[in-house]
């Protein structure tokens, strides 16, 4: 199947931090998607409506309409990290607001094309606890999207996608490595020309840290990056705040090198 007109819906991950900057621009999974779509079919046309910090229900609020309103027929839905990531979070009700894009989105004729997310512990360890809560979200995710014939790029049991490589020093955001990564899994479950499953090989393993040389690296983590988060969320600040899609309409994709 060829599509023509792409539309990707979601946070932070979605609108490409960690590849790149916000003076450079971010490039992310999705553009890298679009890029390899395009080498496909020069006349596809890309939106990415994706707004870092946006919870699920925020990215349906703000984010479904104007999709609905460019007529996609392939769309990305991946929302419900920054909601799991924060205290009450109820897996029940994120993923029922996910199917409500499900739902919404493949009725006006769009493939959908959504995420199961990685066991969060193995990449920061302060977050073993949240287990529980990333197989709840990925069980009713891929419930959801079985009822409405939405495809899952399942991360889940691919260990690789906890590696450090795959993510940025902030361990929030995948890393280039890890958006270019995810883009060839997304291409390649939807069968896209030139796609292959190289993704789904290991990377090579890299030599165990000392104790020292892991605490070390925790601290500076949480100096760096968890207590400033914790900052903000106690101010009520969002990362987002301020902030509007990156590429709100519809536009041609000129594929960059990878």
């Amino acid at each position: 199947m060829t599509y023509t007109r792409y539309v990707a819906l979601g946070d932070s991950q979605t609108e490409g931090l960690g590849d790149g900057d916000d003076l450079r621009g971010h490039r992310g999974w999705a553009d890298r998607l679009a890029e390899h779509l395009a080498r496909c079919e020069p006349g596809l046309l890309y939106a990415n409506l994706a707004v870092r910090g946006r919870l699920a229900a925020e990215v349906r609020d703000e984010q479904l309409g104007p999709a609905l309103a460019l007529r996609p027929d392939l769309a990305s839905v991946m929302a419900g990290m920054n909601d799991l990531i924060r205290p009450g979070f109820d897996a029940a009700k994120v993923v029922e607001t996910l199917e409500e894009m499900f739902a919404a989105l493949t009725g006006a004729g769009a493939h959908v094309v959504t995420v199961t997310f990685p066991d969060l512990g193995r990449i920061a360890p302060l977050a073993r606890p949240l287990l529980p809560r990333v197989l709840a979200y990925n069980a009713g995710v891929r419930s959801a999207a079985a009822r409405h014939g939405v495809t899952v790029v399942d991360t889940f049991p691919y260990g690789f996608f906890t590696d450090a490589r795959m993510w940025s020093s902030d361990r929030l955001h995948a890393s280039p490595m890890g958006h270019a990564r995810f883009a060839a899994a997304v291409a390649h479950t939807l069968g896209v020309p030139g796609s292959d499953d190289t993704w789904t090989l290991p990377l090579p393993a890299l030599p165990r840290p000392t104790a020292w040389q892991a605490t070390a690296t925790e601290l500076r983590w949480i100096a760096g990056f968890a207590a400033p988060w914790i900052h903000r969320r106690l101010r009520g600040l969002s990362s987002g705040d301020g902030r509007t899609a990156k590429r709100p309409a519809l536009s041609p994709v000129t594929p960059l090198p990878d």
